[in-house]
C-alpha cells in the first residue's frame, strides 16, 4: 500500500523524474543505433524499417515521455515546498497522473514485445500513418499511447493551477511567487489549451484507422493538412511547455549562485506569460512549404519573430544578474551557463525560419534537426540537469560530487556541439531528414561521422551522471538543510523534507524570504502561522491574488484507488487497440465503479480532498 498508494507529492515528483530518466536512456540507446547507421554512407547496420521505428520512438519518447514529465517532476516535488504548503491541492489526482504517465509509456513500449513498433515519425503525418500505408498495429500503439498520456498531462496541469492559486503561504502574493512557480503556472495553462488539439487529432486518426472514417484521405474528401494544423497547434506551444519550466529553473539557480535577487523580476514574469500566449500564434511556420496563402504566411512569420522578444528579455536579465552579482560557478550554474550559450545559438537559427524563402529552402533538412535540438536539448535538458544538481541535496539529503559533476557537464557540452553543430552544415548542403542511408561523395561523410562520435560522448556523459548519483546516494557528503544558501522556502525544510513539509506554515514578507529573515536578524528561520496539525495533513487555503488565509484544507491519506483506476482505464485502451469490445466494456464498468469509490462521501470524509 505504501508503494502503490502514496499521495505524497515528493515521492510522486521523484517517481516522475526517475521514470522520465529511464525513458531518456531508452531514447538515447535508440538514437545511438540511428547515429551508428548514419556514421558511414551505404551502411547496412539497420534496415529501413528498423531505422524508421527507432527514430520514431526516439522523438516520441524525448518529447512526450521525457522532456515534459521530468520538468513536471521538478514541479511536483518543489511547488508545495516553494509555496509553503504541505501538498498539492489534489494529492490523489497527482498520484493518478503519475500512474497514467507510467502505463502510457509501458503501453507504447510494449509494441517492441510484439514486433509492431511505431514507425511513422513522432509527428505521424497522414496519409502515411493512415490504414492504407500503415495497416498494422504500429501506429495504434503510438496513437492510443498518446491519448492515454494526455489524461495524465491534463490532470497534472489542473492540479498545478489550483495548487498555485489557492495554497500559497500567507503573504505570498502573486508578485512574490518564485519565478519557477510562475513558469509552472504558465506552462500548466498552456497545457490546458494545447493538449486538446493533439487529443482531437489522435481521436480523428483512431476513427480513420479503426472505423473507416476519412478525415485525412483526399480521395474521400478529407485533407491531410488538417492533421498538420491540429498537431502543430499543439506542437509549437509544446516547445514552450518544455522550455518555460526550464526557464524557471535557470532563474532560481542564477539568483542563488549570483548571491543576489534576479534582476527584472516583474519583466521576467511578464515575459514568461507573454511567451505562453504568443506561442499559440506561431504554429504555421512549421507549414510554410505546404502552399498556404502568402497572407497567412506573413502573419505567422511576424508572430514567429515577435516571440523572440520575451526570450531576449530573459537572457539579458540572467546575464545582468550574473554581471552585477558575485557568481559562484558550481556545477548547477555551469549547466545554466551552457544553457544560455546553446539557447542563444538556437535562437539565432530560430529567427531565420520566419523568413519564408529561407524556411522553404531548409524545410525537412538537417538544418531543422540542428536548430530543434539546440533549442530543446540546450534549452530544456541542460537546465533540467542543472536543476537536478541544484536540488539533489533537497531530494536525498546528500551532495553530488563536484568533480564528477563538472566532467559530466563538459562531456555533455562538447558531445552536444560535436553532434548537432555539423548538422547545420549538412542541412545547408542538402542532406534531408529521415533518410536511413546516403551515397558517398556528397560531402556528408565526415560531418555524419563527427555527429555520431558526439552522440557517443553524450552517452558517456550520462554514464558519468549515473555513477555520480550512485556514489552520492551510497556515501555522498551530507547536505544540510540549505547547502547553497538559497532564498526560497524549499530550503527552509529538512533535507529530505518530512512528509508534512512544514511543521508550521510559514508567513512570507518578500520575494527572497530566507535572505530577508536572515538580514532582519530573526532567531527563527521564518515567521510562521499557528497551524500545527502537520501529521493530519491539514494545510491553509489562501486567496488567489494576495494569499490571505481563508480556509483550512484537509488533505487525503494514502489511497490505492488512483492505481486501480489507471489499470481500469488501461483495459479500455487495450480493448480499443485489439478491437475487443467486451474488454472495453469491462474497463468502462471498472472505471465508473472506481470513480464512484473515489468520490464516495464517506471516503471523502475519512480521506479529505480529491
Amino acid at each position: 500500500r505504501g508503494v502503490l498508494g502514496t499521495v505524497d507529492h515528493k515521492i510522486i515528483g521523484i517517481r516522475y523524474m526517475v521514470t522520465a530518466f529511464l525513458f531518456f536512456c531508452l531514447a538515447g540507446i535508440q538514437i545511438l543505433l540511428v547515429r551508428t547507421q548514419l556514421a558511414r554512407p551505404e551502411s547496412n547496420f539497420l534496415s529501413p524499417e528498423t531505422y524508421n521505428q527507432f527514430f520514431t520512438m526516439h522523438g516520441t519518447t524525448m518529447i512526450f515521455f521525457f522532456a515534459t514529465p521530468v520538468l513536471f517532476g521538478f514541479g511536483n516535488f518543489l511547488i508545495p515546498l516553494m509555496t509553503g504548503t504541505r501538498d498539492m491541492a489534489f494529492p490523489r489526482l497527482n498520484a493518478f497522473g503519475y500512474w497514467v504517465f507510467l502505463f502510457a509509456g509501458l503501453l507504447m513500449y510494449s509494441s517492441f514485445l510484439v514486433g509492431m513498433v511505431p514507425d511513422g515519425g513522432w509527428f505521424a503525418y497522414p496519409p502515411l500513418t493512415g490504414p492504407q500505408y500503415s495497416p498494422g498495429l504500429n501506429l495504434d500503439f503510438w496513437n492510443l499511447g498518446l491519448l492515454f498520456l494526455s489524461i495524465s498531462t491534463t490532470a497534472g496541469a489542473l492540479n498545478f493551477i489550483v495548487s498555485i492559486f489557492k495554497m500559497r503561504a500567507p503573504g505570498m502574493s502573486i508578485d512574490r511567487m518564485p519565478l519557477f512557480v510562475w513558469a509552472i503556472l504558465v506552462t500548466s495553462f498552456a497545457v490546458i489549451f494545447a493538449v486538446p488539439s493533439l487529443t482531437a487529432a489522435n481521436l480523428l486518426l483512431m476513427l480513420e484507422r479503426t472505423f473507416g472514417f476519412h478525415f485525412f484521405n483526399p480521395a474521400a474528401g478529407g485533407n491531410p493538412l488538417l492533421w498538420q494544423h491540429l498537431f502543430w497547434v499543439f506542437g509549437h506551444p509544446d516547445v514552450y511547455i518544455i522550455f518555460l519550466p526550464a526557464v524557471g529553473i535557470a532563474a532560481e539557480i542564477i539568483g542563488t549562485f549570483s548571491r543576489r535577487p534576479v534582476l527584472g523580476y516583474t519583466l521576467l514574469a511578464m515575459a514568461t506569460v507573454a511567451t505562453g500566449i504568443i506561442g499559440f500564434g506561431v504554429w504555421v511556420h512549421h507549414m510554410f512549404a505546404v502552399g498556404l496563402s502568402q497572407i497567412a504566411n506573413n502573419f505567422f512569420s511576424m508572430s514567429s519573430i515577435i516571440i523572440g522578444i520575451p526570450s531576449g528579455v530573459q537572457v539579458f536579465a540572467w546575464l545582468g544578474t550574473m554581471l552585477t552579482g558575485r557568481p559562484v560557478f558550481k556545477t548547477p550554474l555551469l549547466w545554466i551557463a551552457g544553457f544560455i550559450f546553446l539557447f542563444v545559438l538556437g535562437g539565432v537559427t530560430g529567427v531565420m525560419f520566419p523568413a519564408v524563402p529561407f524556411d522553404q529552402q531548409v524545410t525537412d533538412t538537417y538544418f531543422v534537426v540542428a536548430h530543434f535540438h539546440y533549442v530543446l536539448v540546450g534549452g530544456a535538458i541542460f537546465p533540467a540537469f542543472g536543476g537536478f544538481y541544484y536540488w539533489f541535496p533537497k531530494f536525498f539529503g546528500r551532495m553530488l560530487d563536484e568533480r564528477l559533476g563538472k566532467i559530466n557537464f563538459w562531456l555533455f557540452f562538447i558531445g552536444f556541439n560535436l553532434t548537432f553543430f555539423p548538422m547545420h552544415i549538412l542541412g545547408l548542403i542538402g542532406m534531408p531528414r529521415r533518410v536511413y542511408t546516403y551515397l558517398p561523395g556528397l560531402g556528408w561523410d565526415g560531418l555524419n561521422l563527427l555527429s555520431t562520435i558526439g552522440a557517443f560522448i553524450i552517452a558517456l556523459s550520462v554514464v558519468v551522471l549515473i555513477a555520480n548519483v550512485i556514489q552520492s546516494l551510497r556515501k555522498g557528503e551530507k547536505a544540510g538543510d540549505n547547502p547553497w544558501d538559497g532564498s526560497s522556502l524549499e530550503w527552509a525544510t529538512a533535507s529530505p523534507p518530512p512528509a508534512y513539509n512544514f511543521a508550521r506554515i510559514p508567513i512570507v514578507r518578500s520575494r527572497v524570504p530566507l535572505w530577508d529573515s536572515r538580514e532582519k536578524g530573526r532567531s527563527a528561520p521564518l515567521e510562521t502561522t499557528p497551524l500545527t496539525n502537520a501529521l493530519e495533513h491539514e494545510t491553509l487555503g489562501t486567496t488567489v491574488i494576495d494569499a490571505h488565509p481563508d480556509s483550512v484544507m484537509h488533505m487525503p491519506h494514502d489511497s490505492m484507488v488512483p492505481f486501480f483506476l489507471t489499470l481500469a482505464m488501461l483495459v479500455i485502451f487495450i480493448g480499443l487497440m485489439l478491437l475487443q469490445y467486451w474488454l472495453v466494456g469491462v474497463g468502462v464498468v471498472l472505471t465508473i465503479g472506481l470513480i464512484v469509490v473515489w468520490l464516495w462521501p464517506d471516503h471523502v470524509e475519512k480521506g479529505g480532498a480529491a
